[in-house]
C-alpha cells in the first residue's frame, strides 16, 4: 500500500533587516482590528435574525439557512480584490466597511420578501468582501515577525463582534421592532469616522515585488487543494454552530429569540478568547501541531453538545466555541506565512475557499436537516468535521 505524499517544503521567505522583522506596530495593529469588531459586529445580524425571517416568510430551513449565502456570495471577488490591495491603497475599503455593512444589515428588518432579503445581503456581501480581503494583509504587513499574534488580534476582534452583535440586534428587535433596528447603523458610521481619522496617514511597511498569479501558481496548486479540504470538513459544523444555531435552539429546545441570540453570544465570546490564543501560540508551536489539537477537540465538544440536557447546553458552548472558531486566525497565519509577496490575493484566494465550503455546507445541512430533522443533520455535521484532521498530514512539514 503506498505511504503518505510527500510533505511539501516551506517557501522562500524574503529576507528582512532585523529591526524592520522586529516591529509590531501595536497601535494601529488594534485599530484595523477595532474596525473588524465592528464591522462584524452587524454582519452578525443574519444569523440571529434568521427565526423571526423565517415566521414572517414561513419558509423552511434550507430555504431561510440559504439567506447567508447571499452576504457570502460575493467572496468570489475577494482574489481580485486582494490582487488590487497588493498593488494600490485600499484603504478606504477597511475605512467604509463597518457603515456600509451597518446600513445594509440594519435594513433587514425592513424586508418583506425573500428576494428583497436576498439583495441587501448581497449588497453587505460586497462590503464585508471589500473588508476581509485587504485588512488581514494590513495587519500582517503591520505585525512584522508576529503574524500569528497580529492575525489573532484580528480574528479575536471579529470574534468579539460577532459575540455582540446577537445581543445587539436581539435589543434592538426589544426596542423597536424588527423593523426599527435600522438606528443601529449610527454605530457603524460612527466607527468609520474614527477609522478615517485613526489610518488617513498611515504609511504602510513596504511589501516585496509583488508577483503575478502565473509565478505563484504551482504553490497555489500545492497547498490550496489542502486548504480546501480542510475547510470542507468542518464548514458542516462551523454552520451547524453558528449560522443554525439560533434555529436549532429554537426549534429543538424551544427557546425565545433572546435565549437562542444568547446561545450564539456565549459561543462567540469562547471563540474569541481561542482566536486570540491560538494565533499566537501557533507562533511559537507551528501551525499544522494547533491545527491538530482544534481539529480534534472541536467535534468532540460538539458531540457532547448534543447529547447533552437543557441546563448543560449554555456552559457547553465555551469550550465548543474556543475550540470550533479558533482554527481560523491560525489558517490565515499560514496563508500569510506561505505567500509572503501576495498576501492579500492569497488572502483572497482563501477567503473564496471558505465561502465555497460553507455554502456548500449551509445547503447540505439545512437538506438534512428539513429531511431528517436538526439533531440528526448537526450529528452527521460532526461526524464530517472529524475527517478535517486526516488532512493535516499533506500540509507542509515545517508549518
Amino acid at each position: 500500500m503506498a505511504g503518505p505524499p510527500q510533505a511539501l517544503s516551506s517557501p522562500p521567505v524574503p529576507e528582512a533587516s532585523p529591526r524592520a522583522e522586529a516591529t509590531f506596530r501595536w497601535n494601529r495593529v488594534f485599530t484595523v482590528a477595532s474596525g473588524h469588531f465592528v464591522h462584524d459586529s452587524f454582519s452578525a445580524f443574519v444569523a440571529p435574525l434568521l427565526p423571526p425571517i423565517q415566521e414572517r416568510l414561513a419558509t423552511g430551513v434550507a430555504a431561510t439557512g440559504s439567506l447567508s449565502i447571499f452576504i457570502q456570495l460575493p467572496s468570489l471577488l475577494q482574489p481580485l480584490i486582494g490582487y488590487a490591495a497588493d498593488r494600490m491603497d485600499l484603504r478606504w475599503f477597511i475605512i467604509l466597511a463597518p457603515a456600509v455593512t451597518a446600513t445594509l444589515c440594519s435594513a433587514l428588518g425592513l424586508g418583506t420578501g425573500y428576494w428583497l432579503l436576498a439583495m441587501l445581503l448581497l449588497a453587505a456581501g460586497m462590503s464585508v468582501a471589500s473588508f476581509h480581503a485587504p485588512a488581514p494583509a494590513m495587519v500582517a504587513r503591520l505585525s512584522g515577525n508576529r503574524v500569528g499574534r497580529g492575525m489573532s488580534i484580528f480574528m479575536a476582534a471579529g470574534e468579539l463582534g460577532r459575540t455582540v452583535g446577537p445581543v445587539l440586534v436581539a435589543s434592538g428587535v426589544a426596542w423597536w421592532g424588527l423593523e426599527g433596528i435600522w438606528r443601529l447603523a449610527l454605530l457603524g458610521w460612527l466607527w468609520s469616522l474614527f477609522l478615517w481619522w485613526q489610518l488617513r496617514h498611515v504609511a504602510l511597511p513596504a511589501p516585496a515585488r509583488p508577483m503575478h498569479l502565473r509565478e505563484m501558481w504551482p504553490r497555489v496548486r500545492r497547498i490550496y487543494p489542502v486548504l480546501l479540504g480542510l475547510l470542507v470538513a468542518r464548514s458542516f459544523m462551523g454552520v451547524a454552530i453558528t449560522t443554525l444555531l439560533p434555529l436549532y435552539m429554537t426549534r429543538v429546545h424551544r427557546a425565545d429569540l433572546q435565549w437562542a441570540s444568547l446561545s450564539l453570544t456565549v459561543l462567540e465570546a469562547a471563540g474569541v478568547l481561542g482566536a486570540l490564543a491560538m494565533g499566537t501560540l501557533s507562533d511559537r508551536l507551528g501551525r499544522r501541531r494547533v491545527l491538530a489539537g482544534l481539529l480534534l477537540g472541536g467535534p468532540l465538544c460538539f458531540f457532547l453538545f448534543l447529547g447533552a440536557p437543557r441546563e448543560w447546553l449554555l456552559p457547553l458552548l465555551l469550550p465548543l466555541g474556543f475550540l470550533a472558531i479558533s482554527p481560523t486566525p491560525v489558517f490565515l497565519a499560514l496563508v500569510q506565512d506561505y505567500f509572503p509577496q501576495e498576501r492579500a490575493l492569497a488572502n483572497g484566494l482563501f477567503l473564496t475557499g471558505n465561502f465555497l465550503a460553507r455554502s456548500l455546507a449551509v445547503a447540505l445541512v439545512g437538506l438534512l436537516a428539513d429531511a431528517f430533522g436538526m439533531p440528526q443533520a448537526f450529528l452527521w455535521s460532526g461526524a464530517v468535521a472529524l475527517l478535517a484532521v486526516l488532512g493535516l498530514r499533506w500540509l507542509p512539514e515545517q508549518i
